[in-house]
Parts: structure tokens; C-alpha cells; sequence
């Protein structure tokens, strides 16, 4: 693969990470909407700080667990045939990004159960964190934040283990968190007026560009892998 081509397939995957936290909105206002709008009435937030503080911590949360997931896929794929394990693991993550996109469109034959930390556990560290000051409060609480569980956080750092380097992981789950700052960052005054119908929408489109996502990364994954099969045999 020479480096323009590369190049622009990275590009789309920004892209599509981008657009999906973007048209995401919908979904975070729904699931978290409610619990930082909480948060900062009663952290008693003043100032831009807390909020910088706040989503700055939660989009490089994002980025840090893009970069561990880039780096867990180079340890898979360095152990054996690493072009045909390199193949293989996009294939992989392309059938569980699409099936995550499924999932958050309702119609998937899997569920999705799973998260970075127990959710019981996050909330409570969520609640001590309003007691630390409103700064260092805030950044504790983007962290946490950050690490709910999620279909769409989850798809981006699936996607993330297929990235070809550890920096290239951490920005495709930068991408997606920028995606969300516009509707997380408005979250203290939007939450409850974008009604369950507009949320629906906004969902259903952040779930078509997981499933691109996905198609693309298993598109990918299946051309690599039969390059390297013809390579080899």
C-alpha cells in the first residue's frame, strides 16, 4: 500500500470518527446528558476552567484509550505471520465495529453488555469527584466520563486496534471525541430539550457511519489478507 493511498484511507477514517461523535449528539445527551449537566450544578462550576478542564480530560481519555488499543493490536499482530495476523485483525474489528453499529441501531442479533468499568463503580468515583474543587473535579470527572460504557467509544477503539501506529490510534479516537464536544459541551443547557424522537435520529445516523466504519475496516482487512496469502503461498 504506498503512502498516498494510506494516507486518504486514514483521512476517511478520521472522517467517519469525527461524523460519528458529531451525529452521536443525540445518544450522549441521552446517556450523560442528564449526569454532567448534574455534575457541574453541583461541582458550582465558574469560569471557563471546570468545563475546559472537564472535556479536555475526557477527549484525552479518548485518545489514550486509542493509543493503548493501537498498541494491543501491534502485539497481536507482531506474533506470528504478521501480514496475515495484520489482515485478520481488521477483519475482526470490521465485524465488530458493524455489529456494534447494529447494536446501537437496535437490530443487531448481539447485544452489546460490555464496558471499559463496571458502571455502578463509575458513578460513585463520578459523585467523590464533585468534592475535589471545581478544576481538579472536573478533570477527574472527564475521565470518568470518558470511560463509560458506550457502543460508539467502543467501535472507535476496536477500530483503533487495526490503526498502523500507536499515535495514528490515539488521533482516530481524538477525531470521534471532537466529534462530541458540541453536543457535550452544551450538554448543562440542551439536555432535555432535543426531544427522544430528534435523539432517535441523530443515533440512527451516528450508527450508519459505525457500520461505514466497520465496512470500510473489513473491506480493507480482506483485500490485506489476500495480498499477504498470495504473498506467502
Amino acid at each position: 500500500m504506498d503512502h498516498s493511498h494510506h494516507h486518504a484511507i486514514a483521512e476517511f477514517s478520521y472522517w467517519l470518527a469525527f461524523m460519528t461523535g458529531l451525529l452521536g449528539s443525540g445518544h450522549c445527551l441521552g446517556m450523560c446528558g442528564g449526569l454532567v449537566s448534574g455534575f457541574f450544578m453541583k461541582l458550582g462550576a465558574k469560569g471557563v476552567w471546570p468545563y475546559l478542564a472537564y472535556h479536555g480530560a475526557r477527549v484525552s481519555l479518548y485518545a489514550a484509550v486509542g493509543m493503548v488499543a493501537a498498541a494491543i493490536g501491534a502485539v497481536l499482530v507482531s506474533t506470528g505471520q504478521i501480514g496475515l495476523w495484520q489482515g485478520a485483525l481488521q477483519i475482526v474489528a470490521g465485524i465488530v465495529v458493524i455489529l456494534l453499529g447494529l447494536d446501537l441501531l437496535g437490530v443487531s442479533p448481539v447485544r452489546n453488555r460490555l464496558g471499559f468499568a463496571p458502571i455502578a463503580w463509575l458513578r460513585k468515583q463520578f459523585t467523590l469527584a464533585v468534592q475535589k474543587g471545581p478544576v481538579v473535579g472536573a478533570l477527574i470527572g472527564g475521565a470518568i466520563n470518558g470511560l463509560m460504557p458506550c457502543s460508539m467509544t467502543m467501535a472507535m477503539a476496536v477500530k483503533a486496534t487495526t490503526a498502523p501506529s500507536v499515535i495514528e490510534g490515539g488521533l482516530l479516537m481524538l477525531a470521534f471525541g471532537a466529534g462530541t464536544l458540541p453536543s457535550m459541551l452544551s450538554a448543562s443547557f440542551l439536555f432535555g430539550k432535543l426531544g427522544p424522537r430528534l435523539r432517535g435520529w441523530l443515533l440512527k445516523g451516528a450508527a450508519l457511519f459505525v457500520i461505514a466504519l466497520g465496512v470500510s475496516t473489513l473491506w480493507q482487512g480482506l483485500r490485506y489478507y489476500a495480498v499477504m496469502r498470495s504473498l506467502i503461498g
